[in-house]
């Protein structure tokens, strides 16, 4: 399940950069931003399955994030169907800090998984 979650995070990554430098409300964007939302929901699905912080807890606080965010995909969607693009835009930017906020954790935390992939 972990490489599941690294690979939808990734996609997730490059995808959403992609997402801020490209011109809006085209149908690539509206493409790419189907695929983003289901890159998103993979990850925060697929984190539920991984270890906590902590030995032997079941969730953290990057589980609450991912709650946060599947809240947030729905927002997004809903915000962009009724056409208030100012929310949809700000709940898309949000999802996606919250993605490198924690990438940045599994990612500099000495004992997670990521971390150890990377450094050793």
């Amino acid at each position: 399940m972990m490489y599941i979650h690294l690979a939808a995070a990734l996609l997730a990554f490059v995808l959403g950069a992609a997402q801020f430098v490209r011109r809006k409300g085209t149908s690539v964007h509206k493409t790419l931003g189907r695929v983003w939302i289901v890159a998103m929901a993979v990850t925060c699905i697929s984190s539920f399955a991984l270890h906590g912080f902590v030995e032997g807890a079941r969730f953290s606080w990057l589980h609450g994030l991912s709650v946060w965010t599947l809240i947030c995909l729905l927002a997004m969607v809903y915000f962009a169907r009724k056409k208030n693009i100012r929310r949809h835009r700000n709940f898309a930017i949000g999802a996606y800090c919250g993605l490198l906020g924690a990438g940045a954790a599994a990612t500099l935390m000495p004992h997670r998984f990521l971390y150890q992939m990377l450094f050793g």
